[in-house]
């Protein structure tokens, strides 16, 4: 990550995060459910309206069929008769169940009615529009008396003896078969939502109990990433069993790899600085402009050296777990330290670091990157230097918490242009300071290699400003 100040990074346009498996489990579940659902409370009611309607038409055949037995034709060939159909609606007025007797012919046409009807008449559409079928019956919905929307069925019957046509009529109120539909819908729709309702609990049940095992995990490796395990624990099912392994293996290697590159960067520490210790000592010994040379030239090596090693440590230990480092401790004793040697000057320093920080990273680390900020900040400050450390939650790209370390100084500071050659490696814009040039480089390798950021800006107290991210336990 290159250096630039985290308050003025432009913002991130981030890709729309993916749709949890909670989420995708309950949505498919509840899917379909609702679909079940639907569907079978769709068939239900077609097939209980179909079953009512059946039940109603036979009803009205049975009753077309004791008109047809109780009228007779008189003497002069009118239609007479009393059906005794054994229903009261037959009597009740405009009732919407009627029944009417009509004796076809040229001009003659005579009709007798039930005393529901009360004298009018049944308006049936034309047989050109409703036709007989193959047993001299048809069916159909008409409006009678009063707008009610009736069922009639209609049989033509021709009287042997006579050879009379005559049309008998039977009607019945729809709206009693609607109102019966309606309340078996309501009472289905009723019991089929308190289903679903239960079923949707249902399935926000199993999803939460079947991904425990993969909350059991997350919480496992928080525990690993925060220091307080090595690795996971616990009897997982057969599906992330096998997971649980290679997250296991994976672990052990990464804590492999690291102890090797700690051996071997202390091998090469060793094999190094000893030769440069000789040469060192000697070239002070020796009291000649040359010997100076050597020896000026033999620390700056040291510097190099002692430079590149940590960041070959840091390289192979960042972004595994390896361990959490309390903020607190380090920063006082820090400040302890700092005030010891600058004493003599009368330079404050004001530490504020809630307790409970933790760093993500070695603890050498930490006091590395604090110990060079904090240092760099007495040599140019006045009178004042600040040590803050606040817990920035979701700043990372990632939506992970980060910490934001800031050491400020009232000294005389950088314009923008100082403070981006200031983060170069060996670049010292004071040679009057002590000092190989590398302290606030390493501060931004470090920060780079841990997924950080640094940055310098011009202090509220009127010196620098240095702005440290690093990732927080």
């Amino acid at each position: 990550m290159t250096s630039h100040d985290p308050a003025a990074a432009p913002p991130q346009h981030r890709r729309r995060p993916p749709l949890s498996l909670s989420f995708r489990l309950f949505v498919l579940a509840a899917t379909w459910t609702a679909i079940a659902l639907a569907t079978a409370l769709y068939v239900l009611i077609a097939y209980y309206r179909a079953s009512v309607e059946r039940g109603f038409d036979s009803l009205l055949d049975l009753h077309l069929f004791n008109v047809v037995a109780a009228i007779q034709q008189d003497e002069a060939g009118h239609p007479v008769g009393a059906p005794q159909l054994g229903d009261p609606r037959f009597s009740a007025f405009q009732s919407g169940w009627y029944w009417q007797v009509i004796r076809l012919g040229e001009g003659r046409d005579e009709l007798l009615v039930s005393p529901s009807l009360s004298g009018a008449r049944l308006l049936l559409p034309r047989i050109e529009d409703v036709p007989f079928g193959a047993d001299f019956q048809r069916v159909m919905d008409i409006d009678g008396p009063g707008g009610r929307r009736l069922r009639a069925i209609e049989q033509l019957v021709v009287f042997g003896d006579t050879g009379d046509r005559l049309s008998f009529t039977v009607t019945g109120d729809l709206g009693e078969v609607e109102q019966e539909i309606a309340t078996f819908r309501n009472l289905v729709l009723a019991v089929f939502g308190l289903l679903g309702v239960g079923l949707v609990a249902a399935t926000l049940l199993q999803v939460h109990i079947g991904l425990k095992p993969l909350r059991d995990v997350r919480a496992a490796l928080g525990a690993i990433r925060q220091g307080r395990a090595t690795r996971l624990e616990g009897d997982y099912p057969a599906e992330i069993a096998p997971l649980t392994r290679e997250i296991n293996a994976l672990i052990e290697s990464n804590a492999k790899i690291i102890e090797r590159a700690r051996t071997q960067v202390g091998n090469l520490a060793h094999a190094l600085k000893t030769p440069l210790a000789v040469i060192t000592n000697e070239a002070r010994a020796a009291s000649s402009p040359l010997g100076a040379k050597v020896a000026e030239q033999a620390g700056l090596m040291r510097h190099q050296i002692d430079y590149y090693l940590d960041r070959a440590r840091v390289a192979a230990t960042a972004g595994v777990a390896v361990s959490v480092t309390e903020v607190g401790p380090v920063a006082e004793s820090f400040a302890r330290a700092m005030r010891r040697i600058y004493a003599d000057r009368g330079t404050t320093l004001d530490v504020d670091v809630p307790a409970g920080l933790r760093f993500q990273g070695e603890r050498q680390d930490l006091e590395e990157l604090i110990g060079n900020l904090v240092d760099n900040a007495f040599k140019w400050a006045r009178s004042r230097v600040v040590l803050t450390c606040r817990l920035l939650p979701g700043s990372d790209p990632d939506g992970r918490p980060m910490l934001g370390i800031t050491v400020e100084d009232d000294g005389p500071g950088l314009t923008e242009e100082e403070c981006a050659q200031a983060v170069r490696r060996g670049r010292r814009l004071d040679e009057t300071q002590p000092g190989s040039g590398l302290g606030l480089s390493i501060v931004r390798d470090l920060a780079d290699l841990y997924g950080g950021a640094f940055a310098l800006a011009r202090s509220d107290l009127g010196g620098l400003r240095a702005t440290l991210h690093l990732p927080a336990a």
